[in-house]
This record gives C-alpha cells, sequence and structure tokens, in this order.
C-alpha cells in the first residue's frame, strides 16, 4: 500500500510541474492555449497508458503514469480558471470597444 501511495504522489508531483513549466510558455492572446495542450497531451498519454497496463506494464507503473503523472499534469480546474480569464480579458476588450465609440 504505502508502495502504490509513493507512486501516486512521485507521479502527482512530476506532472504537477510540468503543468505548471508548460503554464511558463508565453502564448498570444487571451486564450489558454498552452492548458489545451496540455489536457490534449495528458489524455493521449491516458489512453496509451490504458492501452499498455493490462498486459505490459506493473500495477505500479499503472499508478505511477495515469493516476499520479496524468492526474497531477491534466487538471479540469486549470482548464476552468483559464478559460474564465479568457473570458474576462475578452469581456474587458468587448466593454472598452464598445465605450470608446
Amino acid at each position: 500500500m504505502l508502495t502504490d501511495l509513493a507512486c501516486v504522489a512521485a507521479g502527482g508531483a512530476a506532472g504537477s510541474v510540468a503543468r505548471y513549466l508548460l503554464s511558463l510558455v508565453p502564448t498570444p492572446g487571451p486564450w489558454p492555449a498552452m492548458t489545451l495542450l496540455t489536457n490534449l497531451a495528458g489524455a493521449v498519454l491516458i489512453g496509451i497508458v490504458a492501452g499498455l497496463a493490462p498486459t505490459r506494464l506493473p500495477p505500479q507503473a499503472t499508478l505511477l503514469l495515469k493516476t499520479g503523472l496524468c492526474g497531477g499534469f491534466t487538471t479540469f480546474s486549470t482548464s476552468s480558471v483559464g478559460l474564465c480569464v479568457a473570458g474576462v480579458l475578452i469581456g474587458q476588450a468587448v466593454a472598452g470597444a464598445l465605450t470608446r465609440g
């Protein structure tokens, strides 16, 4: 049990750090492009790991990669915050354009 927890924790830490580092990459405009890229990459990786897990990966590797790494790398809350920030910025731009003229 402790080994399983350590696998999830190590994978989660690595995934969270990777997500943070990708969030530092500058992107044009208010759209959270790196969040979208992160979630797409994580979904593909989860699919690959899920396909390999039953026959080619030990249970601890599955916990490390799927539950830990991908769980820390992709989060719905990150997407939600990014989309809310983009919506606020777009709304401010529209409001500014309407008041100018």
